[in-house]
Order: C-alpha cells, then structure tokens, then sequence
C-alpha cells in the first residue's frame, strides 16, 4: 500500500451509529445540506462539520431511521428514506468514473488476452467482468488468476455497456486495473461499495 493510502487509512473518525473509532478508509462522510437536508459527501470536500457512518447499508439505515444524523449534529436534520441506496448509485458512479480516469492513465488493460497477460505477470490488481458476459470466458480468467500467489480483486456488478460507456470502449467483458497506487485509491470505493451490494452477481456463485 501506498504512503498516501497509508495515511487516509491513518486518520480515524468517530462513527455515529456505534460510537466506535475506526479509520476512516471504513467510514462514509456526510454532510448539512440545504434546508438540512443529509447528504452523503464520498470525495470528502463539501463544506461544513462532517457525520461519519461506517460504510454498510444497516449503519447508515439506522442512522437515518433513528435521527442519529440530527443528534450528531445537534441540529434538525432530515435523512431521506433511501439514503443508503443513494450512496450505493453515488459509489458506483464514483468506480466507473475511477475506471474511465484509470483507462486514460494507463492503468487499465482490456480483452481476454491482454488481462490473461496481466494476470500471468502479476500486474494485475483486479478484475473487473461484465456481469452479462458469457460464462465460459470469466471461468478460464478466473481458473488463471486463482493460481496467483495473490489473486487479483474480483468485481463484476456493471454490464458489458456500463463498462464501454466508463472506458470509451465498446464490448468491454474482460478488464484488469493494474497493481499501484492508482488500484489502492479506487479499490477503497469497491470495498465501500461491499457494504451495500455484493460484488459479484449471486448467479456467478453457482458456477464451477
């Protein structure tokens, strides 16, 4: 890991919901908006005091069913019914967008072979599959990088053309983000994203 993912991990907040304190790469940040509306701030750099939750669906539900949010700020504030799945849609904006900047960077490589590749000399990082794509092709990428020393991460909740659309690319079912400092930053908003959906459909679970 990185120095500068070192130190975000460092700082530790307060999460309103157990009270415990953790580091902050664990928390979810809100803020006051208009007319006290909560609004959930993942880049961290919206103004005013901040509300950390810990990043799963049940704390920030509970926070907002209880009035935690208010409490924690000392101020009337009003947490819509569907928080947590407005912070699931916003984190997974954040990862596709993570990935179009990857891509643009160099960090990114597509296509069965290329990422047969990358998996073979350990670049790679993690493996991002189109959830619609065709079973035969994930199995044979996934059967080589189970043989790594470290397997790559495993994320396959976009389609073939959420994917295209984040790259630039069209078809894109077979991705590798690359090993670095780029990989650590963006892996941060797939794990938060674990809080909130599963990372892999529950059709894939069934597959040899």
């Amino acid at each position: 890991m990185v120095a500068a993912t070192l130190a975000e991990a460092a700082r530790e907040r307060r999460d309103i919901v157990s009270g415990e304190v953790m580091e902050e790469a664990r928390l979810l940040r809100f803020v006051a908006g208009p007319e006290g509306a909560v609004v959930p701030d993942l880049a961290r750099k919206l103004p005013g005091r901040g509300l950390w939750v810990a990043a799963d669906r049940a704390s920030v539900d509970q926070a907002a069913k209880k009035g935690l949010f208010s409490r924690a700020a000392k101020a009337k504030l009003v947490a819509s019914a569907d928080l947590s799945d407005q912070v699931d849609a916003l984190l997974r904006r954040r990862i596709l967008s993570g990935l179009g900047l990857a891509r643009k960077a160099g960090d990114l490589t597509s296509g069965f072979e290329k990422v047969s590749q990358a998996i073979a000399s350990g670049k790679a990082a993690w493996l991002i599959e189109a959830s619609d794509g065709a079973a035969d092709g994930r199995r044979k990428i996934w059967a080589q990088a189970r043989k790594q020393l470290r397997p790559p991460g495993l994320l396959g909740v976009f389609t073939a053309s959420e994917l295209g659309l984040a790259l630039g690319l069209e078809n894109v079912i077979h991705t590798a983000f690359l090993a670095g400092r780029a990989a650590d930053r963006w892996a941060q908003d797939v794990q938060r994203l674990s809080g909130f959906s599963p990372l892999l459909p529950e059709s894939w679970r069934e597959e040899p």
